[in-house]
């Protein structure tokens, strides 16, 4: 074998390695970036899942948020103490399942009211004179918003 054949099997020989270590390269590229979507894919479907169960009994409420209203308004022509105490237990439930009563003291926020009537009056524009219909929260996300009528500014 001649010296030239020697230089031109060695330089061939390196091509082929530096081929190889290329694809290796690749290869581990590749690997790493499924990696971190697999990973990316099992945080999502953890938060999703979470977020399933936070508000997977939404529409079950908003059913018995109807019930409770119209407890709380047979409460008002029922004084015995027995009714006054399921009504406890049931808010006590509701409050224990995340759903919380949106305030309706101050002014209106379109994001928590909404607004069905508007009134002039003596105090400023925006602020809530009325409460129609509760509005509710569950797990910080509005499920009813409050019906409420506000100010259209001062009485002239």
């Amino acid at each position: 074998m001649s010296k030239k054949q020697i230089i031109k099997e060695v330089e061939e020989t390196n091509k082929l390695e530096t081929k190889d270590v290329s694809k290796e390269q690749e290869y581990l590229e590749a690997l790493q970036r499924l990696q971190a979507e697999f990973s990316n894919y099992q945080k999502r479907m953890e938060k999703e899942q979470i977020n399933f169960m936070k508000f997977a009994k939404e529409d079950l409420i908003i059913k018995i948020l109807d019930v409770y209203e119209n407890f709380e308004r047979a409460l008002k022509e029922v004084k015995d103490e027995g009714v006054k105490l399921i009504h406890k237990q049931f808010l006590e439930i509701l409050e224990k399942e995340g759903v919380k009563e949106i305030e309706t003291q101050g002014d209106f926020n379109p994001n928590l009211h909404e607004a069905i009537m508007k009134e002039k009056s003596n105090k400023k524009e925006g602020a809530i004179l009325e409460v129609f219909s509760k509005g509710f929260m569950l797990n910080g996300k509005v499920i009813r918003a409050s019906k409420v009528k506000i100010s259209g500014g001062n009485k002239e």
